[in-house]
C-alpha cells in the first residue's frame, strides 16, 4: 500500500483536533504575555511531500524566522514552526517593547532572539503537550532552535541530526488574531511535523485505535 494511501479523513480529523487544542493552550499564553485576547485556529491540517514542505514555506531561497526542535520519547521527530519575517518581527517587537524592531539587518540583539526563543517555546510547547497528551506518548521536547536563513538552509540544518528523513510531513496551518487586528490581517505561520519514519506507523496505529474506540 502507498504510503498516502494509508491516510483516512479520520487520521486528519484527529490531527486537526490536536492542532486545535495546542492552538488554544498557545493562545491562553500568548494572551497572558501580550496581556491583551489572543486566538489562534487551524483552518487546514494536511499530509504533504517534503518538496511541497519547502514550497509552503516559500520556497528554499525565502528567508524566514524558524524554531526548530527535536522531539524525544516514544515516537521521535522533528518539529518545525516558521514565520514570515514581517510576522516574526511583529510578535517579537510587542515582546521586547520596540515598535520599530526589523529583520532587515544582522547582527540581531540578544534580547530580540531570546523573544523569539521563548515565543517557539511556546508554540512548539503548546503542540506538542497536545499531541502527547492525546495519544498518551510520551514526547519530550530538545531545547529549541533559532534560525533566521533560507528556508532550504534552515530545513537541511535541522534533519542533519536524525538517521532517516521521511518523505512526508503532518502540515498544521496557523493562523493568530490579536483584538485589535482585523481578521484580513491575521498572522500565519506554518507548523511542520516531521515524525521520523518509524514513529509515522505508531501514531497511524494510535490515532486508528482512537477512531474504533468511538
Amino acid at each position: 500500500m502507498a504510503f498516502m494511501d494509508q491516510f483516512t479523513s479520520l487520521h486528519l480529523d484527529f490531527l486537526k483536533e490536536i492542532g486545535n487544542i495546542g492552538a488554544g493552550h498557545a493562545a491562553t499564553a500568548l494572551s497572558q504575555l501580550f496581556n491583551k485576547k489572543i486566538e489562534m485556529n487551524v483552518p487546514k491540517v494536511e499530509i504533504v511531500s517534503f518538496d511541497e514542505m519547502v514550497e509552503m514555506a516559500g520556497g528554499s531561497e525565502q528567508v524566514v524566522a524558524s524554531v526548530f526542535l527535536r522531539i524525544e520519547g516514544d515516537a521521535p521527530g522533528s518539529m518545525f514552526f516558521v514565520l514570515s519575517l514581517p510576522h516574526a518581527a511583529h510578535f517579537i517587537s510587542k515582546m521586547i517593547g520596540d515598535p520599530d524592531f526589523t529583520f532587515s539587518e544582522p547582527p540581531y540583539n540578544e534580547l530580540a532572539l531570546s523573544a523569539l526563543q521563548e515565543l517557539g517555546n511556546i508554540l512548539c510547547g503548546s503542540y506538542l503537550t497536545a499531541l502527547a497528551d492525546f495519544t498518551n506518548l510520551s514526547l519530550h521536547p530538545s531545547v529549541p532552535a533559532l534560525g533566521i536563513d533560507m528556508v532550504g538552509a534552515i530545513i537541511s540544518f535541522g534533519l542533519i541530526e536524525p538517521s532517516q528523513v521521511s518523505d512526508h510531513v503532518i502540515v498544521i496551518d496557523t493562523s493568530v488574531n490579536e483584538e485589535d487586528i482585523g481578521i484580513s490581517n491575521s498572522l500565519r505561520g506554518h507548523f511542520f511535523l516531521l515524525p521520523d519514519p518509524d514513529s509515522f506507523q505508531i501514531l497511524f496505529k494510535i490515532l486508528g485505535d482512537n477512531g474504533n474506540a468511538e
